[in-house]
């Protein structure tokens, strides 16, 4: 079935798309500058309004009277300090880690010249009590609407303060849809800015949806940082990047203004994670990275009007891979197994060995999944599984109580019973349950195979990183379940769950990043889908994914080795049947002999 020359014919692609990959490296974009001195931003001052609300309100959790109250003080603030703006109080209900809430949100609008505006944004809740280092980011932006106000900015300048931002993102989800009918230059999200503790990167433009922000804007921001902190912002490897691209979720509130195709950037001095509740404050780091930020807003003014869009290309030894040459280079490693399957399946038609019960074997092994993943997203929109909020909590709002257990446990229930009681039934019902003995047919092996490449090439279509992660099982998978090669057992089952490392290593990296352990990688996997941040036709997909990886598995364990004695298979062949020497009769010498 597997036609050694054809794969490596099928390896010359990838060599030329290597090439190219390579010529099409690019200069990354230079940051915008401004040679104006943000001293205007008042360090004392920003610290002094941060204690204030501090005390005032040391537990805001999302929605309760405290965030309520805490907004309108926030809108007075913004009302007294911001001449000339338009001041407004816009409630929505929203899915927090707690549930669904009445969240307020405040935003006040200093016009400008007409073009892209700049937009501020900060959260004030908490999940914690005190959580003044989260609180930092509104005292921060009270600070620059105060300095805004006085300053000769041409552009619209917009600061919001949401809520939700501890318990993923319900309000940056309610505003990045208003942002999107409206044209933006860069929304600056602002987070710890006043904690001891320092957790690089401090831009973060991760989505939660497919790429970052604009590599423009967040070289613009770190260059601000780099100024004023006198220290690197710090950014991932490539190797991380490809990682967080192919599972694309953040804590971030800039992770669904991205997602909605804004130019959106985090600056945290505790990262995308977030500082703890009882996080130490350093002093005069609030004043540094205002001014950061204020160098930031002035650069980002003074600029032409900013066209970028979220990308998903690659940054790597001070270069950028477009996102077309990753498309490329990986559709190219997809091409070897796509067309030494297509062929194996015609070498089974002209031989009339039957495909398409296998067919339906390994799609309907999907089924256990898919219904698992269409229970949790039910759970989600009922509240029985809790809060399911549109976008990744943060590690702090992530707790693995008895409503997370239950829910775990329920959908492990679930996905037994699909493959106990409800797959039997409808293989049955399709006439695809294949007995033991007939795994080690080639038409078994050629099932997986085509659905394989079939599942893959459409995760390419959407996301070539994801797609990316499934290269090394199709490779791979080719020469352990090709009938000719002795790859079977517990030799093929363990080759078969070794090529699944790359997936199981996007979602270590991803919780490293995040500070997750292993309960809460669990749990937000379920909220994931619960919540509906992965949509039906990911999971569906992968739904698919994990069906061939176990009739994989499975066809690779159960395979019955060659009989002993078995003649060497035939290498040389016809149309129809043996084509070697002597097949059409010997001399009369010949036979004589």
């Amino acid at each position: 079935m597997l036609d050694p020359r054809l794969y490596r014919v099928a390896l010359v692609p990838v060599l030329v798309a290597v090439l190219v990959a390579a010529f099409s490296l690019e200069n990354r974009p230079r940051p915008i500058g401004t040679t104006l001195a943000p001293d205007a931003f008042q360090g004392p001052r920003a610290t002094q309004t941060l204690d204030d609300l501090a005390e005032a309100f040391p537990q805001r959790a999302p929605g309760d009277a405290a965030d309520e109250q805490l907004a309108r003080r926030i809108a007075r603030t913004l009302r007294d300090d911001l001449s000339g703006a338009t001041v407004r109080l816009e409630q929505d209900r929203g899915r927090t880690v707690d549930g669904r809430r009445d969240l307020t949100t405040v935003v006040a609008t200093r016009p400008g010249r007409p073009g892209p505006g700049i937009v501020v944004v900060a959260h004030r809740d908490a999940q914690g009590r005190g959580a003044r280092a989260e609180l930092s980011g509104t005292a921060a932006m009270l600070e620059l609407a105060r300095v805004t106000s006085e300053a000769r900015l041409r552009r619209t300048i917009t600061f919001v303060s949401t809520s939700g931002g501890s318990a993923g993102a319900a309000g940056a989800a309610r505003l990045a849809t208003r942002l999107s009918r409206s044209g933006t230059q860069a929304v600056l999200v602002l987070g710890d800015l006043a904690g001891e503790r320092v957790r690089k990167p401090l831009v973060v433009g991760w989505s939660s949806g497919r790429g970052q922000a604009p590599l423009q804007i967040r070289r613009t921001v770190e260059a601000a940082v780099r100024a004023e902190a006198r220290t690197e912002p710090g950014g991932p490897r490539a190797v991380t990047q490809w990682a967080r691209l192919a599972l694309p979720i953040t804590p971030g509130e800039q992770g669904p203004l991205v997602e909605q195709g804004l130019p959106a950037v985090l600056v945290s001095v505790s990262g995308e994670r977030g500082p703890e509740a009882d996080a130490p404050l350093a002093e005069g780091r609030l004043e540094t990275f205002g001014r950061a930020m204020l160098r930031a807003i002035t650069a980002l003014d003074n600029a032409p009007d900013l066209r970028d869009a979220p990308t998903a290309a690659l940054v790597t030894q001070r270069k950028v891979l477009p996102a077309w040459a990753v498309r490329l280079l990986v559709g190219a490693l997809l091409l070897p197994p796509l067309l030494v399957a297509v062929d194996g399946l015609a070498r089974l038609r002209r031989r009339r060995e039957p495909v398409g019960p296998y067919l339906r074997w390994v799609l309907l092994t999907a089924v256990p999944f898919a219904v698992t993943a269409l229970m949790a997203l039910l759970l989600g929109r009922t509240g029985l599984a809790g809060g399911a909020p549109p976008s990744a909590p943060p590690a702090t709002g992530l707790d693995v109580d008895g409503t997370a257990l239950g829910t775990m446990a329920a959908l492990a229930l679930v996905l037994a019973l699909g493959f106990l009681a409800l797959r039997p039934v409808l293989l049955r019902a399709a006439m695809a349950k294949p007995r033991g003995d007939e795994l080690g047919a080639p038409g078994a092996a050629m099932a997986v195979l085509l659905v394989s490449c079939a599942v893959t090439v459409a995760v390419w279509v959407v996301n070539p990183h994801a797609a990316a992660l499934l290269v090394p099982a199709l490779h791979l998978w080719l020469f352990v379940l090709s009938p000719g090669l002795p790859l079977r057992g517990a030799l093929g089952a363990g080759l078969v769950v070794l090529s699944l490392l790359p997936v199981l290593a996007v979602w270590a990296v991803n919780a490293s990043a995040l500070g997750l352990d292993l309960g809460q990688t669990a749990w937000l996997a379920v909220l994931l889908v619960a919540g509906g941040q992965l949509s039906v036709a990911t999971w569906l997909l992968w739904s698919v994914v994990g069906a061939c990886a176990v009739c994989a598995l499975v066809v690779a364990a159960r395979r019955p080795p060659p009989e002993p004695g078995t003649p060497d298979a035939v290498t040389v062949r016809g149309p129809l049947s043996y084509a070697g020497p002597g097949s059409l009769g010997g001399t009369d010498s010949a036979l004589r002999r």
